[in-house]
């Protein structure tokens, strides 16, 4: 695809809205374009969405692509693959950005397959190599122990960016573009699956995917009634509690707050880490935090070697004497 040019950004949306990942996507897409000199393009698709192309264009797109189509209501893997491979294959794009949420999990690879192209996941950091011109692609590897940089040759360089890893732009409202309207083209025949029902999270407060802060317990809370302290202390930050896999396999809390390679990634900016010992797997959930607090009584324990800060001792008695700490600064 020599003809290829430009950074073209998925623009994910739910509930009628453009999902931050987006936006974060296009924050990116406009650096790394602008170091191409090139342009960059939003791709939104769905039933009803063309009322969200302002948004995006006051988040980086100098163009949108509007596929608009009722079959395209609820997300439908046979739908959405055929869709993006007709609108990619008319964009031509040089770097092709997508969100590492569920949807960008499933649809990502697909779309790669059909393209014939290989897909990085989960990036953290995108970057325009100054020699080649090509994509540095930069993610978690080993359980978040080390980070790795790959590049590819083939066009469009695709990727999937973890959630707050990027940063959005600061959005201008009275940027302006070009709407190109493309017609989906699907037969309902061919979706070989359809949404039943649709469970909606009970969630109270943040969720931890959205909050710029988490306090997080482990197997060291010793039970449901020692959360009640971590959930003090988030609400005080503004925050979410959290967990590792065991607090969540012993029903002190809920699935939906596990964080880790088997529950949720996430990149607040400020992570508080009590009795939790640190393995890869949990650390590749919260390795992309700014800042990570740790409290643990073992003083080898893994943790530490990711935490900028960190206090050994017993969480009883630390994490009262911060929470008192933290009320009396914000008192004040």
């Amino acid at each position: 695809m020599s003809e290829s040019s430009g950074v073209a950004v998925y623009g994910e949306i739910a509930d009628g809205k453009l999902l931050p990942i987006a936006l974060e996507g296009l924050g990116i897409g406009r650096k790394l374009a602008d170091s191409l000199g090139q342009e960059v393009a939003a791709v939104l698709a769905g039933s009803d969405v063309a009322g969200l192309a302002a948004g995006a264009f006051a988040g980086g797109a100098d163009r949108v692509y509007v596929v608009d189509d009722p079959l395209l209501k609820d997300y439908q893997p046979d739908a959405y693959v055929s869709v993006m491979e007709k609108v990619i294959g008319q964009v031509k794009p040089r770097v092709l950005i997508m969100g590492q949420t569920d949807v960008g999990r499933d649809l990502a690879p697909r779309l790669a397959f059909r393209l014939g192209v290989p897909v990085t996941m989960d990036c953290v950091e995108l970057a325009i190599d100054p020699a080649s011109g090509r994509l540095l692609q930069t993610k978690p590897v080993y359980g978040g122990n080390a980070q790795a940089v790959f590049t590819s040759d083939a066009d469009p360089q695709m990727v999937t960016i973890r959630t707050k890893a990027m940063t959005p732009l600061q959005p201008d409202n009275s940027r302006k573009g070009e709407v190109v309207k493309i017609a989906a083209g699907l037969d309902a025949s061919t979706i070989r699956t359809k949404l039943v029902d649709r469970v909606i999270e009970d969630v109270a407060g943040i969720r931890i995917e959205d909050a710029d802060v988490v306090v997080a317990g482990g197997r060291g809370i010793g039970g449901a009634e020692g959360f009640a302290q971590l959930e003090e202390l988030a609400r005080l930050l503004r925050g979410a509690v959290g967990a590792s896999r065991p607090p969540c396999d012993n029903g002190w809390v809920p699935d939906t707050v596990q964080i880790g390679l088997t529950g949720k990634i996430i990149a607040p900016e400020l992570y508080i880490a009590v009795a939790i010992s640190g393995s890869s797997q949990h650390l590749s959930g919260c390795s992309g935090a700014k800042t990570i607090v740790a409290i643990n009584k073992d003083p080898e324990a893994n943790i530490f070697r990711q935490a900028r800060f960190g206090v050994v001792g017993d969480w009883k008695k630390v994490l009262p004497a911060f929470t008192a700490r933290v009320k009396e600064l914000m008192a004040g």
